[in-house]
């Protein structure tokens, strides 16, 4: 269970499409957080992973070696 505090705007805004569309505030809150929680994963590990490169924690690989692992032929510019 959840339960969140919106601005009246944005619950003013919800409310009126959940009317005309017969469907709950509570679906449209439900899509609208499945839509953008993969992106905000991918944001916040991206952020606390450079952390860790920034403090020494954790090394990174050359793009050219993960190339060659993986068999691929970086291009070179000309």
């Amino acid at each position: 269970m959840l339960a969140i505090r919106l601005p009246e705007s944005i619950e003013k805004r919800l409310a009126r499409l959940a009317k005309r569309t017969g469907r709950t505030k509570t679906f449209y809150a439900r899509e609208a957080i499945l839509q953008h929680l993969e992106d905000l994963e991918d944001i916040y590990l991206a952020e606390k992973r450079l952390a860790e490169i920034r403090a020494g924690r954790v090394r990174t690989i050359p793009l050219e070696k993960v190339m060659r692992r993986y068999g691929l032929n970086p291009k070179v510019d000309g």
